[in-house]
């Protein structure tokens, strides 16, 4: 018990899934504000991308990945970190477990309260731009804001790219955004757009080069915190809150046959993974699966 009278756990975990390696940027929320938690971070990557497979596929192929681990980790609580799999899985997976599950949203109530000009951007999958969920989040909290909706595909491999290699194809980055600057309003202009949302998980990983290839300068958001506090906040309420000063040895799982270059533990390091450990080929999944 904390100095405040609050309950913390010294063993508390959390189960954070994603396709790939994208979900690492809510994870690295999760450490910054939850230092003391332990993280079983599981890519499903022999499927990656999920933008490709069907629905039925997908709604399986997660439960198969996740209940397992689930039960073998005795995680507290699952992040869906990707947005694809929050869209489709969410109510199944509550009906399968006993413990919170949180989802993620695009970032778009936060983007529009930051908004002074009323003209925000939307960068994410094809999937995500194109859903129906999307489309309501957008009337519910950004009706009186112009939206602009790039689709990007192209943009989670090159995310996974350079985790692996450190490398990025700067001029592929500029490409992809450059139709959020294609406005008739100027960057000085007093309507032109000034916040762009960060609509799938793989892209805060190139927050700081996507900036750099911007034009002019704007405010990129994610739900990072967002999932981040509502991680906090569950937890809190079940006195499962870690010990702040007790950091723990993470536990990172591949379904493919990863591979942990240097690049890709240097960064693991910087996204607050001190002290981690590794499966790959994880229920030995094969790489292709059925569409």
């Amino acid at each position: 018990m904390d100095s405040m009278g609050e309950v913390r756990s010294s063993d508390t975990t959390i189960l954070v899934f994603d396709s790939g390696v994208g979900g690492l940027s809510v994870a690295q929320s999760i450490l910054l504000r939850l230092p003391g938690i332990r993280i079983v971070y599981v890519a499903d990557d022999a499927a990656f991308p999920y933008g490709t497979k069907s629905e039925a596929v997908l709604k399986k192929r997660i439960l198969d990945v996740i209940l397992p681990l689930q039960a073998s980790s005795q995680a507290d609580l699952v992040v869906i970190a990707c947005n694809t799999a929050s869209t489709i899985i969410l109510p199944d997976l509550r009906t399968r477990l006993t413990i919170p599950v949180v989802g993620v949203v695009p970032a778009i109530k936060p983007a529009a309260t930051l908004s002074q000009t009323r003209h925000i951007g939307l960068l994410a999958t094809p999937a995500t731009i194109n859903r129906t969920y999307t489309d309501q989040l957008l009337n519910d909290f950004a009706a009186d804001c112009r939206v602009v909706r790039v689709g990007s595909s192209r943009l989670v491999e090159l995310a996974e790219s350079y985790l692996r290699d450190d490398k990025v194809d700067l001029e592929a980055l500029r490409q992809i955004i450059l139709p959020f600057f294609m406005s008739e309003e100027a960057p000085e202009s007093s309507a032109g757009l000034d916040v762009i949302v960060l609509g799938c998980t793989h892209f805060p990983l190139l927050r700081q080069q996507l900036a750099q290839v911007a034009p002019y300068p704007v405010s990129w958001i994610d739900s990072g915190d967002a999932i981040a506090s509502r991680v906090e906040q569950v937890l809190g309420g079940q006195n499962l809150l870690p010990q702040m000063q007790d950091l723990k040895t993470h536990h990172l799982v591949f379904t493919g046959n990863a591979d942990l270059s240097e690049p890709f533990k240097k960064h693991l390091m910087g996204l607050g993974f001190t002290r981690f450990n590794w499966t790959q080929n994880y229920l030995a999944f094969s790489p292709s699966i059925d569409q």
